[in-house]
């Protein structure tokens, strides 16, 4: 790189200051109050003030205005490469799922990290110290809410952090638990399922509202959040028609599905499917001998075909249920979390998919 040369006694003309100034505009790096700065220190240091003579003094007080105004304009066009090395809205999500919406949000505009990974339940997770640094350095974290994280109030207090919290299901109906259900300790009659996300319709909600908070968040990129989530929303809308036409050819009386715990409910209600689980909303249920006969009973009297493994879940229970009542291991549903790259669920529309063609396939035969 090329270095502006200056006499002993400064600048022959206004033509070599110009040509100082454009010197350090034409550098790639992003021009800003620290540019600005080095600008002037390098300024001072190459053309000492001793050596101006009056009028070249005169013109330095004169334009001052105007070289700062210039660098300011030259920083709202940034090199593309200077652009990339930006820094990036750091996300904090719950779980997996919730990661998964806000990449397809924040796409390389957004760090995203979350608390409790691939095949992980959140609904009995401890949180460790590291998870307090991480919601300590983001400027956004994202929650199901509905009483789905109970574990994280305490840590983001304990973790002292400024982060805006925004709660992904704002606007949702929740869902009731029911008196017929199989209650967890935590969540009698009358209390909310925090599984929202397992209605494409409700998906689409949570889209929004991390849409919303990442604008909020990062108005400068707002353009791209608005469009990603557009984007996303369509396949989103894809899925739910694709749901249903898998559905369709079968008969709703035969709509009846043996989960592991009751993570369903949202998914049932917006597909006409009847889901029946020893455990209740939550994986902290141990379903008692009464509960597990009730459901045995049930398969035999309405020979319902299969029983279905979780992911997040112990499959022994399952696997003692379809011995004692015939019925067949239908498959392994995702309903609290995704797997990792390799697995068969590694995002939410595949996680979608993945459970409704094995449900499809078990009530069809």
């Amino acid at each position: 790189m090329g270095r502006v040369t200056e006499t002993r006694s400064g600048f022959q003309s206004i033509k070599q200051f110009g040509e100082a100034l454009l010197f350090q505009l034409g550098r790639d790096i992003p021009v800003h109050s620290g540019a600005r700065r080095r600008f002037q220190s390098d300024l001072a240091r190459r053309l000492p003030h001793n050596t101006f003579k009056p009028w070249q003094k005169a013109c330095l007080r004169r334009f001052r205005p105007l070289l700062c105004a210039g660098l300011t304009a030259a920083s709202a066009i940034l090199p593309a490469s200077a652009q990339q090395q930006a820094a990036k809205l750091k996300v904090v999500t719950t779980f997996s799922i919730l990661r998964d919406f806000a990449g397809n949000v924040g796409g390389d505009r957004v760090e995203v990290t979350t608390l409790v990974g691939s095949n992980g339940d959140v609904h009995v997770y401890t949180p460790t110290t590291g998870d307090a640094e991480m919601i300590r350095n983001a400027r956004l974290v994202v929650i199901n809410g509905l009483g789905l994280e109970g574990w994280l109030p305490r840590l983001v207090k304990s973790s002292g952090s400024n982060a805006t919290v925004a709660v992904a299901t704002h606007g949702i109906v929740p869902r009731k638990v029911t008196v017929g259900e199989i209650l967890s300790r935590d969540r009698g009659a009358g209390s909310v399922d925090p599984h929202g996300w397992q209605s494409v319709a409700n998906a689409k909600v949570y889209v929004a509202n991390i849409r919303d908070a990442m604008v909020a968040a990062d108005p400068a990129d707002a353009a791209t959040y608005k469009a990603n989530a557009s984007a996303y929303l369509a396949k989103l809308e894809a899925l739910d028609h694709d749901v249903r036409q898998a559905l369709a050819s079968i008969p709703v009386q035969r709509r009846m599905v043996i989960s592991t715990h009751d993570a369903f409910g949202y998914f049932a209600a917006a597909y006409d499917i009847t889901f029946v689980a020893p455990e209740g909303v939550s994986t902290e249920t141990e379903p008692s001998a009464r509960d597990i006969a009730t459901i045995i009973t049930q398969i035999k009297k309405e020979k319902i075909p299969a029983v279905f493994l979780e992911n997040v879940s112990d499959p022994r229970l399952m696997r003692q249920i379809a011995s004692e009542t015939g019925a067949a291991i239908g498959g392994t549903l995702y309903s609290d979390s995704l797997t990792d790259e390799k697995g068969e669920a590694p995002s939410y529309i595949e996680m979608v998919r993945h459970n409704i063609r094995t449900i499809a396939s078990a009530l069809a035969n």
